[in-house]
């Protein structure tokens, strides 16, 4: 083979290569540029504070916000206006992006509905914090004649017994009858009694 025949192969091949190093390089710009028109790069805005506005008035002016609402989850809040915002992700003033979705938790006024806990038998103390956790309110304590000391003998609920498993709402009013032994007569201490007054 002739070095002019070489000389031709290698600057083929040199060719080549600097072609594909070429379009690399253009392939990667156009890259860059595309990526950096579709994430809007640059293009972060502050998010609002939506927290106590009216999650119904931001839904029906989504067109005036920068931001997809999204209802997330409604939590009952006696002490809050129905519909008012409570939370809301991403949180206020974090820089994010036009177009990004905010996931806000609403206020309801409807309590959400939990099953009668089970407080007979069980200390008075440990029944009130079982009522608290469970998000309902110990409306009274009624002692009555006992030998059990400060345990619970009976769950009232609107002033009636109130079984295990009953359907109530968060929030609702339960009334604890509770035994108390200072009072107390045994079946004993009656019997001498009335032999007592008997003699």
């Amino acid at each position: 083979m002739s070095k002019l025949s070489v000389l031709k192969d290698t600057s083929k091949i040199w060719f080549h290569i600097l072609l594909a190093l070429l379009i690399t390089i253009v392939i990667g710009i156009i890259s860059v540029i595309f990526l950096s028109i579709y994430t809007r790069h640059g293009e972060e805005v502050e998010m609002p504070l939506f927290v106590g506005q009216n999650a119904e008035l931001l839904l029906q002016n989504t067109q005036d916000n920068d931001f997809i609402i999204v209802v997330s989850d409604y939590v009952f809040d006696r002490n809050t206006q129905e519909g008012t915002v409570l939370k809301q992700n991403p949180q206020a003033k974090e820089l994010v992006k036009k177009g990004r979705k905010v996931y806000l938790t609403v206020a309801s006024s409807e309590p959400p509905k939990l099953k009668m806990p089970d407080l007979k038998d069980v200390s008075l103390r440990q029944a009130e914090i079982m009522i608290k956790t469970l998000g309902l309110e110990l409306a009274n304590v009624i002692y009555k004649p006992s030998p059990f000391e400060n345990v619970v003998l009976e769950q009232l609920y609107q002033g009636r017994a109130v079984a295990a498993g009953a359907d109530i709402k968060v929030g609702d009013k339960i009334t604890l009858v509770v035994g108390r032994s200072s009072g107390y007569t045994s079946l004993e201490e009656e019997e001498l009694l009335d032999e007592s007054e008997v003699d």
